[in-house]
């Protein structure tokens, strides 16, 4: 699997879209604001004078209602920052960035409104902003050296740039697992590491000393890589697919050569990282955690919508599109059963850092 031609949220605005089935991340931006708002001030009292512009990056962006929230709460503190001040409203450069097939162009569609929204709640005195869609992998280069001042990402880089390599096949599973061969969870904690290197290594020539990263991850707060906190929800997908084994609609072999390309790191699996990679120091690493279901009604049906909008690109590329609805109706059951029975929730790892190197 070409994890880079294949991963992406579902796009447009259809009922299985991620546009319409992202709630729980909304949820965990809004969670995060308060750090995010403290890491845009830290930014600005370490700066000597109000700089002229500022240059904003979020990665993994994807599309829909989300994707400019965080974005917008900067912009906002920063102005509070300027209006408290006194001073001239920075020029904003944004860019958004996601995987190529990203749906881009609903974003794009977007954006008029979106800054007509930000001229009316801001007032005249409000910067002009200047947005950029910028498709590419995270884990590689993708700006001009020294040019940012902050880079947010929200439920992004828990994906790995490639499924990994594995020395023993990881039988009816699609992720880590409590039956998954010790090896596979090994390899899984490998390719986090190599990742995540790669991503601060890029990230510390990006930007300019001093500049300032919120990141949040899917993750665990358990030492355990296969435990439930954050196994189970592709646990009970494995669950469905293998019943679609047993009923002859998917060849064993498809099953066992699928692995999702996802890692949920610990905060100590972060911070030893970090640490390790030497371009930042951290300023707050946290855990929290938030319900499998936000909505009040419909769980099992908004847990699976939720999953497929997020998992079914992946699932097509292995199994095709004419079992989706199948397999989809067979994991809304096996969660409806689960979420009766027991409280679910996802668990975030979100740290707050400074470029220190220069």
């Amino acid at each position: 699997m070409e994890v880079i031609n294949v991963l992406h949220m579902n796009g447009g605005i259809g009922d299985s879209s991620y546009a319409n089935n992202s709630l729980v991340q909304e949820k965990v931006i809004s969670m995060t604001r308060p750090i995010l708002e403290e890491a845009v001030l830290d930014l600005y009292c370490n700066i000597a004078s109000f700089p002229k512009k500022l240059c904003i990056a979020d990665l993994g962006c994807s599309s829909g209602p989300n994707t400019l929230l965080a974005v917008s709460g900067i912009m906002k503190t920063v102005d509070k920052i300027r209006e408290a001040g006194g001073f001239q409203s920075p020029e904003f450069q944004v860019y958004l960035n996601d995987l190529p097939g990203n749906d881009f162009n609903s974003i794009f569609r977007a954006l008029p409104k979106f800054q007509d929204r930000l001229k009316e709640q801001m007032g005249s005195a409000f910067g002009p902003c200047y947005f950029t869609g910028v498709p590419g992998s995270f884990y590689q280069r993708l700006f001009l050296s020294k040019t940012l001042h902050f880079v947010h990402s929200s439920y992004s880089l828990q994906w790995l740039s490639q499924v990994p390599e594995l020395e023993e096949t990881n039988k009816g599973n699609i992720y880590m697992a409590s039956t998954s061969p010790p090896s596979v969870l090994k390899a899984y904690h490998q390719q986090f590491q190599r990742d995540f290197t790669d991503f601060l290594d890029c990230r510390s020539k990006e930007l300019v000393t001093g500049g300032r990263m919120v990141l949040t991850f899917l993750g665990r707060k358990s030492d355990d890589p296969s435990s439930k906190e954050c196994c189970y929800i592709w646990e009970l997908l494995s669950m469905a697919l293998r019943d679609m084994v047993s009923q002859g609609l998917i060849e064993e072999k498809k099953l066992d050569e699928f692995n999702i390309p996802q890692y949920t790191p610990s905060p100590g699996e972060v911070k030893k990282v970090v640490e390790n990679e030497g371009s930042f120091s951290i300023d707050r690493l946290e855990v929290s955690r938030v319900n499998w279901n936000v909505y009040e009604n419909d769980g099992d049906y908004n847990v699976t919508q939720c999953m497929r909008a997020v998992a079914e690109p992946l699932l097509v590329n292995q199994f095709g599109h004419a079992l989706m609805d199948k397999i989809f109706r067979r994991y809304r059951e096996i969660i409806a059963d689960k979420i009766s029975k027991e409280r679910t929730h996802f668990y975030n790892v979100i740290v707050s850092m400074t470029k220190t190197v220069m």
